[in-house]
């Protein structure tokens, strides 16, 4: 999906790029504790040295008279304090596996316990659960993110969509875990615009983009949380600022959802229009293009046109028009 290439492109840079280029050149950049020595002496050479305790936003003034690239308004990127620990979080950040990563995190964790850092390499591999699909772990490290920063919009969604979408009535602790979802998608709306840490120099037209993705994807979990307690008119509500919120890629799955809240309204010509949507966005033989071409058919049917492919004459039958299928609430979350 093109939305989950947003998110990795804008992540790569919106985590490990402020690490990497913030700390990776000592000479320029040290460590928090080594700016009082270094910073005059940088300064006198007309080099241009990075001030990590600088406000945000903050154009900083080389010897060269030149500003540092101003910092995107938001959070103060994380930063490391000494070298031993940006040498350390290096090690454990080049770890892929997510397994191997989530114990690489806990081991520096353990021996930075004041270390700024540690929300990346939880945030990391919350991702490589994700990717690998498996919701269990990724909620584990939305969870220990949070424990860091209970503010922080990236893992707030993905604690919000995680409990939603993995949630079933059978659940005992369903109102609790649907109640917890609910209270991080609505937190995240509210930190998206202070929270979200960018480094310098970040083209502000790709912070943008970044907010508003996090954005719609909250908008889109409140959606289903409304549609799963049938309130079909706050679903539409959701559902709607959740696509208005990123337009040029809205995702698939919400557009679905929208037709189906839309239909359980009767509003059925609407709903058709966004099934229709849904068919055009989604690939034939998914999950979600089953579902699309499923609901698209039989709004079409209510409508009393026929469905694409369907036969003609007699051999077209006198069935009845099934009901309404919801998008199964046990699929990955998206992303």
């Amino acid at each position: 999906m093109k939305r989950v290439a947003v998110v990795c492109a804008i992540l790569a840079v919106a985590s490990f790029a402020f690490a990497q280029a913030g700390y990776g050149n000592q000479s320029q950049n040290p460590p928090a504790s080594q700016q009082g020595g270094q910073a005059g002496a940088a300064a006198g050479a007309g080099q241009q040295g990075g001030q990590p305790g600088a406000a945000p936003g903050a154009a900083q003034q080389g010897g060269a008279g030149q500003a540092a690239p101003a910092v995107p308004e938001g959070k103060r990127p994380p930063q490391a304090k000494t070298q031993p620990e940006f040498d350390a979080f290096k090690t454990a950040s080049a770890t892929t596996d997510p397994a191997a990563l989530e114990k690489a995190a806990d081991d520096f964790a353990a021996k930075f316990p004041d270390s700024e850092l540690r929300i990346l390499l939880y945030k990391t591999a919350m991702r490589g659960y994700q990717n690998a699909n498996n919701a269990d772990k990724m909620l584990d490290m939305g969870r220990k993110c949070l424990a860091l920063d209970p503010n922080d919009p990236e893992a707030l969604v993905d604690v919000a969509e995680v409990l939603t979408e993995r949630t079933r009535d059978t659940d005992l602790d369903k109102d609790q875990r649907l109640d917890e979802a609910t209270k991080a998608a609505q937190k995240a709306i509210q930190t998206i615009d202070t929270d979200v840490a960018f480094p310098a120099g970040t083209p502000p037209d790709k912070v943008d983009q970044y907010k508003n993705l996090l954005r719609s994807s909250a908008y889109s979990v409140l959606g289903a949380l409304e549609f799963n307690k049938n309130n079909f008119t706050g679903a539409e509500t959701n559902f709607r600022k959740s696509i208005d919120a990123f337009p040029q890629q809205p995702d698939p799955v919400t557009v679905l959802r929208l037709s189906l809240a839309l239909d359980r309204q009767n509003k059925y010509p609407e709903a058709l229009t966004y099934a229709n949507k849904a068919v055009e966005m989604t690939q034939e033989g998914s999950g979600a293009g089953s579902l699309a071409r499923r609901q698209r058919d039989r709004l079409v049917q209510l409508s009393g046109g026929k469905p694409a492919g369907a036969p003609t004459g007699s051999a077209a039958g006198a069935g009845t028009t099934p009901p309404a299928t919801t998008p199964a609430a046990n699929t990955p979350p998206k992303q």
